[in-house]
Order: C-alpha cells, then structure tokens, then sequence
C-alpha cells in the first residue's frame, strides 16, 4: 500500500510540473489599443542644407512592450507624422529618450503581467512564468539589487536582439540617422555589426544606428548613472564620449545624468563637436516640478553650482545643460507614460548657441525639432 501511495503521488507530482512547465511556455495576447498622436512642441529654425535635430518623445505603456510589433507601429506612426510635416530627410538626425530599450525586459510575456497596476507584481510574473532562466540570471547578478539585475540579465540577449531589430529597422524605412534613447544590457559591444551582451556589470548604453540600419560605433555607456540605478547598474567613469559622424555633423552621446557633468562633454576645440544629445528620463507625473534629486551618490556632484533640492528638477535640469554645453546645439529628450505605478514626467528641450526652447508642455507624445 504504501508503494502504491508513493508511486500515485509522484504521478501527481509529475502532473503538475508538467501542468506548470507547459503554463510557464503559454503567452496569450489581449486587444490592443494606443494613441497615435503626437504634438510639435518645438519647431525652430529655417530649413537648410544642414538637416536637422529632432527628438521624438513617446507616450508608452507595458502593453506597448507585449511584442515587438506593437512598439514598431507606435514609433513608426510618430516617426510617420513627422515626416508628414516635413521633418524627416536624408540628413534628420532623430533622438528617443533614455530606457526606450531598457523595458524591453517586458516582451512576450503573460498577459498579466501587462495588467498588473505595481512593478512588484509584473516581477512576480516575470519570475514565476520563467522559473529556470531567473534561477540562472540570479545566480549570475551582480549588485546591490540583486532581483533587478536578474531580470534584465535573463532576456538580456533577446533585448539586444530586439533593440537592434526595432531600432535599426526604424532608421533604415524613413532613411534617418536614430540615436535609439538607452537600454541596460550587461557589458554590452558591437562585433561584426551585431549588439551584443557580455558577462559582465549592467551598464545603460546608447546605440546610434545610421540611415541604413548600420550600428555607427561602439555602445555608449553611461558614466555616472542616477542614484535610482546605481543599485544594479555599474558606472562607466573609464568610457570615452564617442564622436560619431553624422550626415548632420559630429555627434556625442551623454546618457541621462551625465548632462550635468561639463567634464563629460567631448570638447568642440579639439574634436569639431557640432552635436550633442541627451536621451533621459526623469521618474513621477510630476516629477519636473519636484525638488532636484541630485546625484548624491557621485563624488563628482560635489561640484556641481547647484545642491541637491534647492532648484526643481525642471530649473536644474535647464541650468545644468545649458551651462555645461556653453554655445554647442544640445538637446534633451525625455520619456512620456506610464509604467505601473511609476510615470515618466520629465519636459524636453533644446539648447541653441546660448538660447533655450522648451516649447509648448504637454502631457502627450511631443516632437522638438531644430534646423540647423
């Protein structure tokens, strides 16, 4: 009897992984819908030879994120009425904000994970439908915050694959130079053309693609990331700021923070900058108007002009850049939505030999262009 009993419950043991292992494997989608709107915040300067600078900020979801296709229409209906409006040409150099890639950790999962109203809950699927693949990422992460680095590790090769898919794709049908906002990857490069992912830290890189889908350089990588990632994320105080060539001119990269920084700005004297863009991203529905969160955990913050809640985020942010790119073009382009209970709320804008336009606010998806 009692072979019976135990041959009976590894039976129903057996079941129910199997029940689990096939549940873990099912991803149904729901309906979707999605504004497609987009409003011209900024549109300074006169057309020209040059070309011209334009920042795309989009209003995103979760749902947005559920399979690649559904983000590719979002970004190509906005990239799509921006040309209807002229604004895209042979020599437009387009810029997305910072994370546009990071999330795309959310891809292809559960539907509830897409329906949950906390980022807690949409971990707690996220684990529970990839049981083995988070197992193994946590045994690899590294950090502070051990569960965040998990979860970008386990998809980090599918991320990298669909950054490059998506974004790539993007800049070769509308034939634009597009520097595709940020993602975190673990010790990211580029090798025969490819993004790919290492072993090492998490990093928040930045990729430019060029008007026929070619990766231009090497990733940037983020030298002195927020206090919000520094948890999981690793500093790259070592990295150089690329100089890329654009049809529009030469081009640097500085990711989120790292625009306050006038040391990490590649200097125009010695290496003919002529553009500089700043992918970022600033947490809360109204985080713009809250006191500046500052950078405490950075040494190099100590010698910033401005102390830690003492200006808005919206006055520092303003005051940092436009000082620190003195008479450069520079502009900053921020991520727009919801992401469960966190929102993006920061306000692009562009800073033009010693002028700044902030343009019209909105709550909605914004265009900022200058002809240069």
């Amino acid at each position: 009897m009692q072979k019976l009993l135990s041959g009976a419950l590894a039976l129903v043991l057996l079941a129910a992984l199997g029940a689990y292992g096939f549940w873990t494997l099912q991803r149904p989608e729901g309906h979707y819908l999605s504004d497609l709107r987009i409003e011209l915040a900024i549109n300074h300067g006169t057309p020209g030879e040059r070309g011209n600078l334009l920042g795309v900020e989009p209003l995103l979801f979760p749902s947005d994120y559920q399979n690649l296709t559904r983000l590719q229409r979002k970004l190509s209906a906005y990239l799509q009425q921006a040309d209807a409006q002229g604004l895209l040409n042979d020599k437009t150099v387009v810029v997305l904000p910072e994370h546009i890639g990071t999330w795309l950790w959310a891809r292809g999962e559960k539907s509830q994970l897409y329906q949950v109203t906390h980022r807690r809950e949409a971990w707690q699927w996220l684990e529970l439908s990839n049981p083995l693949r988070y197992g193994l990422a946590l045994l690899r992460a590294r950090g502070e915050d051990r569960r965040a680095d998990a979860h970008l590790r386990m998809k980090a090769e599918q991320m990298a694959s669909d950054y490059q898919q998506l974004f790539g794709g993007l800049a070769k049908q509308f034939g634009i130079t597009l520097v595709a906002g940020s993602i975190i990857l673990p010790a990211p490069y580029v090798s025969q053309g490819l993004l790919q992912v290492g072993d090492g830290a998490l990093f928040n890189s930045s990729v430019v693609f060029a008007s026929d889908g070619r990766v231009l350089g090497q990733p940037q990588m983020q030298r002195y990331p927020d206090s919000g990632l520094r948890r999981f994320v690793s500093s790259a105080r070592s990295a150089p700021a690329q100089v890329l060539d654009t049809p529009a001119g030469r081009l640097a990269v500085l990711i989120g923070s790292d625009s306050w920084y006038p040391e990490n700005y590649p200097q125009p004297a010695e290496r003919s900058v002529q553009l500089i863009v700043n992918p970022a991203f600033v947490p809360g529905r109204e985080g713009w108007q809250q006191p500046w969160r500052g950078n405490r955990h950075q040494p190099a913050a100590e010698a910033l002009p401005v102390r830690r809640g003492e200006l808005s985020e919206q006055q520092a942010w303003h005051l940092l850049t436009q000082s620190a790119s003195a008479e450069g073009v520079s502009i900053s382009v921020f991520m727009r939505g919801q992401f469960w209970e966190q929102a993006a709320g920061g306000q692009g804008f562009i800073n033009v030999a010693g002028q700044h336009l902030s343009g019209t606010p909105s709550a909605g998806a914004r265009l900022l262009n200058l002809w240069l």
